[in-house]
Formats: C-alpha cells, structure tokens, sequence
C-alpha cells in the first residue's frame, strides 16, 4: 500500500478544492529536528464526518491543529472554504472551522454560558456586545449538548466529561461549517460518547462538516463516512470504513493484531485489537459452537493461524466469527443433525491440522473422532485467557509460546 493515500477517492484540483470547507495538501510540519507528519492529503466534504485515527503519537492532533494555523507548516497547503489559510485572519479562521481540543481545563470560574458565548466571538467586532442572533446560538448549543442544566455553574465546577461537552457546545455556538474535534470521547462515559458521536452524525447529516480524530475503532467505523489511517506521521490508509479497517491495516498502524468483522447490534465493523503475540503460525482446527468457540475463533485467526471450524449450525456466533477471519467452515442448518458428509469433512480437516481444538459446552455437536483427536480442550466453563489459550495451541504445536 502507497504511505501517501489521499482521503477522497478522485484526483482533487484547484476548482474542486474551492468547494470543500477543508483541504490539506501536502502537509509536512516539524517540531524541531523531529518530523510530525509528511506527506498528508486530506479532504473535509459537506456533509460528512471524517475519522482521524492511529496510534498515539501518529500526528493526529498536529493535523488538526495545522488545518487551525496554530502550528507552523513545513510544506503544503491548507483551504479554508477554497480560501488559502495564510490569507485569513485568525477572526476568518474561526468562521470557517470551530475546534474541540482534547484538554479541557480551563483555569478561570467562568460559567458554562459564559464559555459557550466564546464561541460567537469571531462573528462580532471588537466592540461589540452580543445580539439576539447570538443569544439563539448560545441557547441552541446548550441543548443539543445537554448542558442547559448547569449553564449558570462555574466551568471549573464540572467534571472532564462534562466539561468536553461544554467546549463542544462552544464549538456548535460559533456556527461553522467545519468542525475539528480532538478525542471527543476520551473523557466521557459510554452514554455520552454514543450521545456526542450521534449529535455529530446529525450535524453533518444536516449539512456540516467534521473530522475528529477518535482513538475507538468501532466507534469510527459505525459513525464515519471515511477513515484516515494515519501511522508515523503519514497517511496508511484511507477511505469508508469497510473499506479500511481491515487487519492487515491495523496491524501495520498500531502493531497489533486484530479481529475485525461484523457487529451484530449495529452491523457496522467490529474491531478488536489483541498485543502482538509472535508466535509462529499453525493449521488449526477449531470445534465447538457458540460464543466461546467465536472468541477463540477471532484470537486465533488474528494471530494468523489457518483456521477450519465445524461443524457448526449455520448463523451461530462461531461460524460468523469464522468466515470474518476467512476460516473453513463445516456447517449445517440451524438445528439439523450433523449428517454423515459433514462428519467426515471435518474429520478431515482436523487430521490434516496441527493443532486441533475442541470447546465443550455439552451440545453434542462435537464427533467421537474429533474428541479423540483434540490436543486441547476448552471448557466453556472455565476458558483460558487470550495469552494463555496462545501458549497452549503453540505447545500443542511443539513451538515456542
């Protein structure tokens, strides 16, 4: 895969650019001697919710903070609503891209309404006092965050996830049609971080747009219409999330191995990331049905073991985890007997692997034949943990764990 991937599809030029609230060609910006990020295309539509995602230290936040024009750039270009970002005020800036960092402490016991009021500065002169146009953003922000309740309360009063969505209230208030937001779920709890990530799916459902570097894979692969994947300051990856969370990707940018398929509550992708195990591969054979053989399923396959699996009853959670991590799979209709044909296909296939895994949860779906060949069998009632049940499939196989 190139390390320079551009963030939309098609060849952007001049004309096009004009027509996107953001655009970053070309980005290179430094901190010293040390390089930050290099290379970086990326283009912000109308309309869609972007996911800046890597590990940390990848050059996330420098990105979004060059597309602000707080951090000086080594090379390429920024466009602000097709306007080149160093002929813009900082007062322009801000009419055109509103930012939610990371960091919310603020030091000074303003109220929640006061700090949301900040938002409006950029559309009143110096000397000017707010109007009823800003009254009516200030009000509006403070609902769609449910904030309302504590606007009168000193900031410095809150706890970090409220005060995260305060600064998202701020950033609503200034009414820009470009959103930049820094880990905008890191501090909250799980309500308000679906909550926040949902808010954000409506706002550029009505039109906005937002790019927000987020650290939760399945968080931006079920809210983002795109991806950026970026890994040692460059761009790995990018396009919808189907597309480009896959394990290999995840691999290459974080240094893990991953199981990626898909959610059943959401449909969306599931991803989960497990520590690099670095063991050598083996042809393993997994029977057993059910949610256990699925997670054992999903941690084998991500550590790149060649998986068969059967026989299962079609549609079970460990035939789905299965065909997500590309295994052969036995199977046979929901609740039908396990027929002869079927018996022996996964005889076969547990003869021919190294290591043959059995899960016993007293279905009875697993043959004699299998049984006698297992070289380990996990009780269902009490499974091994990820490190353990790798060290023992590698035993099984006469490798190093």
């Amino acid at each position: 895969m190139s390390d320079e991937v551009s963030a939309t599809d098609d060849g952007a030029n001049d004309e096009a650019d004009a027509e996107h609230p953001v655009v970053v060609r070309d980005l290179a910006v430094s901190y010293g001697d040390s390089t930050v990020v290099e290379g970086v295309d990326l283009t912000l539509e109308a309309g869609s919710l972007v996911g800046l995602v890597g590990p940390n230290g990848a050059g996330k936040t420098t990105v979004l903070r060059a597309i602000r024009g707080v951090v000086e750039r080594d090379a390429g270009s920024v466009r602000l609503d097709g306007a080149p970002l160093e002929t813009l005020s900082a007062r322009a800036v801000g009419r055109r891209v509103a930012s939610v960092p990371q960091e919310t402490g603020l030091s000074f016991a303003f109220t929640v309404r006061a700090v949301v009021e900040m938002g409006r500065t950029p559309h009143r002169g110096r000397f000017e006092g707010p109007d009823a146009s800003d009254a009516d953003a200030v009000e509006n922000a403070l609902a769609r965050t449910r904030t309302t309740a504590f606007a009168d309360r000193p900031i410095t009063e809150l706890s970090g996830g409220e005060r995260s969505r305060v600064l998202l209230a701020r950033a609503l208030a200034q009414e820009t049609p470009a959103l930049l937001l820094d880990e905008p779920t890191a501090s909250l709890d799980v309500n308000h971080a679906v909550e926040t990530m949902a808010l954000l799916r409506r706002l550029v459902d009505d039109g906005r747009a937002a790019i927000a570097a987020i650290h939760d894979l399945e968080m931006a692969a079920r809210y983002c219409d795109r991806v950026v994947v970026l890994a040692n300051g460059r761009v790995r990856a990018a396009g919808p999330p189907d597309a480009v969370l896959d394990a290999d990707t995840v691999h290459e940018a974080f240094d893990a191995e991953a199981f990626v398929g898909r959610a059943p509550a959401t449909g969306g992708r599931a991803v989960t990331a497990y520590p690099s195990a670095d063991a050598a591969a083996h042809r393993v054979h997994v029977a057993g049905v059910g949610p256990e053989t699925a997670r054992i399923v999903a941690r084998l396959g991500a550590a790149g073991h060649d998986l068969s699996v059967g026989v299962v009853p079609a549609g079970d959670a460990a035939a789905l985890a299965a065909a997500d991590v590309d295994a052969t799979v036995v199977s046979v209709p929901p609740f039908a007997d396990v027929d002869e044909s079927a018996q022996a296909t996964a005889v076969e296939l547990a003869e021919c692997a190294a290591v043959v895994v059995a899960v016993t949860d007293g279905s009875g779906t697993l043959t004699g034949a299998i049984r006698e060949r297992a070289d380990l069998v996990v009780d269902t009632a009490d499974p091994p943990t990820d490190e353990t049940l790798l060290a023992r499939v590698a035993a099984a196989a006469g490798s190093d764990a």
